[in-house]
């Protein structure tokens, strides 16, 4: 048995295809660096992760696969899962050896689990764009937090700068502690935060400090919460349909669950 061992990058991945096709060898399995390797295995390779190599993996993808595909491959990383690296590497080789039509044979299980990974991610995106809720701080600023299962806010930050390009804004990933800052004016940045027991907003419920918060968003917020209240039919209660449609895991940082 051939193994690869690789970073767990995108970059990394695309590194492994290209030095398969070169030593021209087909690897059993693709591990990252704490992966225990598999019995019986006759040779382990140390896949050195380069730019230049990824590159033009890449740049073979786009000449063989339609837009739709090589999106598929872009947002299933995305998901941070470690059970997808093998399958997409297979996929990616099954491109170059067998062309196009790959990634259509959903009976091929390593596209199937590619496949069924990237619609989770976009899953989790769409509903980003339902769960956030904003809040007005007293320079202006609207902030919101977000904790999702999948890297998603790389996918719903154009949404955002779409819908709101006339007022600053900063949406922040409490779990992958970085976001995305629009000033108003130019496109929006990523950003960190160098202390994050500093920032004058809860990552636990994404409140904003008292002394941060707009006097108007106070009453906005009294006015959402009865709001959400009054439309309630209680007669016509579904919990389950909710939690389906709204899982708990979002709760904590809407402002109608607080």
């Amino acid at each position: 048995m051939t193994v690869y061992v690789f970073d767990g990058t995108m970059d990394g991945m695309l590194s492994a295809v290209f030095d398969a096709f070169l030593l021209k060898e087909e690897p059993e399995r693709l591990l990252t660096g704490g992966d225990v390797l598999p019995l019986f295995c006759e040779r382990v390779y140390t896949v050195p992760t380069d730019s230049e190599k990824a590159r033009r993996v890449w740049t073979g993808l786009e000449k063989k696969l339609p837009r739709e595909a090589l999106r598929l491959i872009s947002v299933s990383q995305l998901s941070e899962l470690q059970e997808l690296w093998q399958p997409l590497f297979m996929v990616v080789c099954k491109v170059f050896r067998q062309g196009r039509e790959v990634v259509r044979n959903f009976t091929d299980t390593n596209v199937l689990t590619v496949t069924q990974i990237a619609r989770r991610v976009m899953h989790e995106a769409h509903r980003m764009m339902q769960f956030v809720r904003f809040q007005k701080a007293i320079d202006g600023t609207y902030l919101a937090v977000i904790s999702p299962d999948q890297n998603v806010l790389p996918l719903v930050v154009h949404h955002f700068h779409d819908r709101f390009r006339d007022q600053p804004w900063l949406i922040y990933d409490a779990h992958r502690h970085y976001g995305y800052h629009f000033d108003g004016q130019s496109s929006p940045i990523r950003v960190t935060f160098e202390d994050e027991a500093s920032v004058p907003f809860s990552l636990t419920d994404g409140k904003l400090s008292d002394d941060i918060l707009s006097s108007d968003d106070h009453l906005l917020q009294d006015l959402w919460r009865t709001y959400f209240k009054a439309i309630c039919i209680r007669e016509r209660l579904n919990p389950r349909k909710q939690l389906n449609d709204m899982p708990r895991r979002y709760w904590k940082y809407l402002t109608e669950k607080q």
